[in-house]
């Protein structure tokens, strides 16, 4: 395995971290950017190695994004979610040497992660949001989005307080992602806890609604029981009793069978 870390832009002190396979005869395998959560200021990098090389293991060129936070710029927003598309465009640049089949581009976030990554699947096809990130449709359009316990709306909970969100953007309208939703949105696979206490799941039935509204392929999973930020839920990413939860676990396997149903 490669281990490489890959600069975004100059001035930013975003980039990725690449956990490459190298086995012979070479091949073009699929690609996973893992998007972290953090509460946008900070990453658990652990953690995100530990979800990248989970989807290595089941044959996936796979990467992590360290994003701006908040202690960097404010507001924050769409920064990160630039970032991410500017990563998605890396991918496809290095698509041969990495090994990577372009037409596979899988992103996957998680709690504040997964608010980047809904607004990007959001606005991935926006010609204004291309400009801003000096992209094209045709250069950051994903195959597929994975979201876990995702902030997707102010008004669902998450953040609690004006101060946190006035750090995120002045205009918090902008950043509801469920009301920016439109057919161009990737599949969606979704999955929450139904009594997590930081992020309430209405974030996530909030998205899946918005999406199923617009026709977009969604799959929806709500486990009845588990805190805030599972990760794979297992003995791997556990970072505190009860978070070992083999139940929530599953699903891994249950986003690897449905990708593996979109390229059927």
């Amino acid at each position: 395995m490669q281990i490489i870390n890959q600069t975004l832009t100059a001035d930013s002190p975003a980039y990725l971290r690449g956990y490459l396979r190298q086995e012979t005869p070479q091949r073009a395998y699929p690609a996973i950017i893992i998007v972290p959560g953090g509460s946008y200021t900070h990453i658990p990098e652990q953690q995100a190695e530990d979800l990248a090389l989970a989807w290595s293991a089941r044959g996936y060129q796979a990467f992590f994004l360290r994003y701006s936070f908040v202690g960097e710029k404010q507001p924050l927003l769409p920064t990160p979610v630039i970032e991410l598309a500017k990563s998605v465009a890396t991918l496809r640049q290095h698509a041969a040497d990495w090994h990577i089949d372009p037409a596979e581009i899988v992103i996957a976030g998680f709690s504040v992660g997964g608010h980047i990554t809904a607004l990007f699947n959001d606005l991935w096809s926006d010609e204004a949001f291309n400009r801003l990130a000096g992209t094209s449709p045709e250069q950051i359009h994903p195959q597929a989005v994975i979201l876990g316990y995702p902030v997707i709306t102010p008004t669902a909970g998450f953040p609690t307080d004006t101060a946190t969100l006035a750090q995120w953007t002045s205009d918090p309208a902008s950043i509801a992602a469920d009301q920016r939703v439109s057919a161009q949105n990737a599949p969606t696979f979704l999955w929450a806890t139904g009594n997590d206490p930081l992020v309430p799941v209405q974030n996530t039935l909030a998205y899946a609604q918005a999406l199923l509204a617009h026709g977009v392929d969604t799959e929806v999973h709500i486990f009845h029981n588990g805190p805030h930020g599972l990760a794979l839920a297992n003995a791997v990413t556990a970072w505190k009793p009860g978070t070992d939860l083999p139940h929530v676990a599953h699903w891994v396997p249950l986003a690897a069978e449905w990708l593996a149903d979109l390229r059927a």
